[in-house]
């Protein structure tokens, strides 16, 4: 089969490290990159320009203007990787191989956005990555290819996207692949679960700390948003508590208290925290105040 033209539509680390893959196949050929119109990553149009790929960004992919510039370009495949526009059929079929995206949840479940942060608040075992075409729903294309990896309890978002920005380049290569050697058996999501589920976007605000929940579900709030996310937040008085990382103290028991009340203060200097069911240690954290054992943290300025 004859080399695969790909319009590359993408953004961030995991889409670098599938362009490197990419490239360096025989069997493909990038002939232009469309990047986030609002972010415009600087790597990736480095990257256009070191290796003479034409790069390109528009406010809507989907309209008469891009497609226009489309008709300049010869390609087989459109690919979404890490890409914040939706495309309509009228951009989806453009290609004779159809248009693919790659999504770091496990479809059909985990549909939608900020998959990694929802996955630990859930407490989830393990995520998936998937790569599949591109239908009029939201990720609910029939599914090329799919991968689970394990989540421990060392793990955070952090870790989780050091592993999704390399696993997702080499999963988005091998359903590439599957396409170029003509074997792709394609499954369909409802095959797996005749609903699955979405996941909404995080936004501003959703990051703050509710201490009237389980360790357990503290444990794994705090974690999923750690840096390079926004951190969970609580409050002291009036002042902020950017919150890191708490820990599970084996152990620990269950009894009734005040969610929230800072219990004690180790030999380490780590506080342990009253919680719904028992209570963490609190081990990474940034305050403009000193806290003290008695304080009660809480979810707003100025609430006790």
């Amino acid at each position: 089969m004859n080399k695969i033209k790909i319009g590359y539509f993408a953004d961030g680390p995991w889409a670098h490290e599938a362009l490197k893959l990419l490239i360096s196949d025989q069997a493909f050929e990038v002939v232009f990159i469309c990047v986030r119109y609002d972010t415009r990553d600087p790597v990736l149009l480095g990257m256009g320009e070191e290796l003479e790929i034409p790069c390109l960004w528009h406010e809507n992919i989907n309209s008469e203007e891009f497609h226009m510039v489309m008709e300049k370009f010869e390609f087989d495949i459109f690919v979404s990787m890490s890409f914040n526009q939706i495309f309509r059929p009228r951009t989806y079929e453009l290609p004779k191989l159809k248009t693919i995206n790659c999504h770091a949840g496990a479809l059909p479940y985990y549909r939608g956005r900020n998959i990694l942060n929802w996955a630990l608040i859930n407490d989830e075992k393990e995520f998936g990555i998937s790569v599949h075409y591109i239908d009029k729903g939201i990720d609910t294309g029939d599914i090329i290819t799919q991968n689970m990896f394990p989540i421990k309890d060392g793990d955070s978002y952090k870790t989780l996207l050091e592993v999704s920005h390399q696993e997702c380049a080499i999963l988005l290569h091998q359903a590439l692949r599957l396409i170029h050697t003509n074997s792709v058996n394609p499954t369909p999501q409802c095959s797996i679960h005749p609903v699955g589920f979405y996941c909404s976007a995080r936004k501003e605000g959703d990051e703050v700390l509710n201490w009237h929940q389980s360790s357990r579900e503290i444990f794994n709030f705090v974690r999923a948003i750690c840096d390079p996310g926004p951190r969970a937040r609580s409050y002291a008085g009036d002042v902020e508590i950017y919150i890191n990382r708490v820990e599970l103290i084996d152990g620990a028991t269950n009894y009734i208290g005040i969610p929230g009340v800072i219990l004690n203060k180790d030999e380490n200097g780590y506080f342990w925290i009253k919680t719904a069911d028992s209570f963490v240690r609190l081990t990474e954290y940034r305050s403009d105040r000193k806290l003290r054992v008695g304080d009660r943290l809480c979810s707003g300025i100025g609430k006790r």
